[in-house]
This record gives structure tokens, sequence and C-alpha cells, in this order.
């Protein structure tokens, strides 16, 4: 394992922050794997499983079994790390300006494509090369503004050559669950199974530029853009998400690791017996057809539904208390599917999101992703 820490902006005189990386295998060996956890830096889970996939990592390295790179970044947040207001942890919004730290990263594609335009070949190899060049040049050349955009261009900087991108996240209360581009749905179909997903949402677009859109959208319309020129998708990109921001164990961390450790083995990564892929639990869905539970009352939120259950439309999610009058009024599932993240508050206003079900028909359009 080799280590290194990048510079970020301080975010005052005195005041500077790193970025702590690790590195195993060959670099610029092929399949190249990109892992970080916790870019929203409340979200621990993805943590306490980018430790325990170091100490395997370590291992498998010592006996020569990591046969492509693989980065990882065990915490890719130093900056939603440090804050903290009265007493509470804030890590998925940057406090200087409240812009979510999973939000905002560069649309790369239209630069990209003058660049490539008229230097494309007819061979897949040579133009997935081209447009890795390309794609460093335009992230290199982003003008950053405030410490969040530069750990942002960092963060890209050393994922954007990959083959494969996994963002360790979690929810508030919820089951396994992972987003990726449609796409991409074959690819990680064994790593659903894997970790037990009960929610694969897929989505070509979902909004507001996440980081792993950022990394695996410009293949996809580049593809589309330059029809006469072969371009395999060759950034594949999901965001998992290690159920609630309280299963925080080393049990957890240690399954969540095998899961990727065994993902890996089987993408060639690292040397090993192809492992057993379980049944999985669910089936792809389009994230367009997961539907967000808004609160129909203020008041006490006394949930109905657990995670995990399968619900019908119309089915009782939460009855809303209020307090004072002593009025119950339900909020009701708007779609068949599984209830698969719920909020951790147990006081809710008017019209704030309360749960999320994934459905199976697309209804929803533009923005597709919560705050």
């Amino acid at each position: 394992m080799k280590t290194e820490q990048i510079a970020l902006s301080p975010l005052a005189p005195g005041a500077s922050l790193s970025l702590t990386v690790h590195r195993f295998g060959q670099e610029g060996a092929r399949p190249r794997v990109y892992v970080q956890a916790s870019l929203h830096a409340d979200e621990i889970p993805g943590m306490i499983a980018a430790h325990h996939l170091r100490e395997r990592l370590i291992a498998l390295e010592a006996e020569g079994k990591i046969k492509g790179e693989i980065i990882l970044v065990p915490s890719a947040n130093p900056i939603g790390l440090a804050q903290r207001v009265l007493g509470s942890h804030i890590g998925r919004f940057n406090l200087a300006d409240g812009i979510n730290f999973n939000r905002g990263y560069p649309y790369l594609v239209p630069k990209v494509a003058e660049r490539i335009e008229g230097k494309l070949t007819d061979s897949a190899e040579a133009n997935v090369r081209l447009i890795r060049e390309a794609l460093r040049t335009e992230l290199d050349a982003w003008g950053t503004s405030n410490p969040a955009e530069v750990l942002k261009k960092a963060l890209l900087t050393l994922a954007i050559e990959a083959d494969i991108v996994l963002d360790l996240h979690c929810d508030s209360e919820a089951v396994e669950h992972l987003y990726t581009h449609t796409r991409s749905a074959d690819e990680f179909a064994p790593l659903s199974a894997l970790i037990q997903a009960q929610a694969y949402l897929l989505a070509e677009e979902s909004g507001d530029d996440p980081f792993d859109e950022a990394l695996s959208r410009p293949w996809g319309e580049l593809a589309d853009r330059f029809k006469d020129h072969p371009i395999p998708f060759s950034c594949h990109s999901a965001t998992l998400e290690f159920r609630g921001e309280r299963d925080v164990s080393h049990e957890t961390g240690k399954r969540d690791a095998a899961a990727l450790i065994a993902y890996m083995t089987l993408r060639g990564v690292i040397a090993g017996e192809a492992p057993s892929i379980p049944e999985p639990l669910c089936q792809p869905t389009p994230l367009a057809a997961s539907e967000p539970v808004p609160s129909p009352a203020t008041g006490i939120v006394v949930f109905q539904a657990q995670i995990g259950d399968q619900v019908k439309e119309g089915d009782v999610i939460a009855d809303i208390v209020d307090p004072h009058s002593g009025t119950v009024t339900q909020a009701k599932s708007p779609c068949d599917g599984v209830v698969f993240a719920r909020i951790a508050l147990r006081f809710a206003t008017e019209g704030a999101r309360l749960a999320k079900v994934a459905g199976k028909t697309a209804k929803r359009t533009g923005k597709l992703l919560s705050a």
C-alpha cells in the first residue's frame, strides 16, 4: 500500500486540510477501481466499510493477488468531517454556502466533444484513450473558486480514468440499495446481489450533477454523439447506500468490505476463484419510479411501515399526530414498491419527505434526487 496526502485549500489562514489516498497494485494496471467513502461526511457506514476494505487489501497485496489498480479514499470529505454546529455533525452540506457536497460536479461533455471531434478512429481502445485524455484536460482546466470545489476537483482527478467507481454512502434509515447509470445495470447486477440490495435504481441523468454521474454520463453521451465510431462505456460508476446512519459496526463493515472484494475478484481486479453470487433480492428499476412520501401535516411521526417492507399504493407509511389537537393524519404510499429509506427524525413539517418507495413505473421527471 502506498499512501499519499493531497493538499487542499485552507479554510482559513492556518487551517489546512488534506485528502488521504491509499493505492494498491501497480500504477496504471487495468482494471482500475476507485473507491471513496463518506463524501457526505456524516455518513459513517461507508467509512467503516473502507476501514475493513483497506485491511483486506493490505493482506491481498502482500499475497500478490492485486492484478489491477485500486485507489481508496477512506474519508473523502475533510471539510464536512470538521463541521459541527452546537454539537451536531453537519457533513452533507457545506456550511459556507449550503451546497450539497455530492452535487454541482462539472459537466465536461460539451468541451470534451469539441476536443475529440475529428480525432476518433475505428479503434475502440484508441478512442477510450483519447476521451480519457480529453476528460482529464478539461478537468484540469476547471477553475475552482472555493475549498469545496477544490475538494471536488481533487476527487474527480483521482477517479476520472477509472474503469469502475464505487462511492460509499448511507441514508438516514435504510436498507441496502444502490444508484447507477442505466447502461451500467448489467455491470453492477452482481454487486447488487452481493450487498443484498433491496432497491437497485437506474437513471441516465438524475439531476444536479452528482459525483458518480460526472464520471459515467460522458461515456454514454459521447457514444450517442459519435455513433459512427466505437466508444465503449468505459467508466461504470455507482453510489452504494450501506443502510442507515446508525448502522455502524465491525460486523457490517466487514460484510460490506467482503462484498466489495468479491465483486473486484469477479471483475479480475483481484486474483482468485470467481465468487458465488447469491440470488438478488430485487431487480433494477428506474430512479424515476422511486417516489417520495411527503408529510400531509405537521406533527409527530409514527411510522407504520418499516424499511424493507413491500407496500401497495395507498398503504399507510406513517401517522402524523398533532400534539395539540390529537388529530391523526395518515401519510400513504404513492405507489406499489419497497420502502427503502425513511427519515430519522420523528417530528415533521407539512410537505417534508418522510420516506422513499422504489416503484416500478417511471412517473417523475426533472431532478430525481433529494436535496
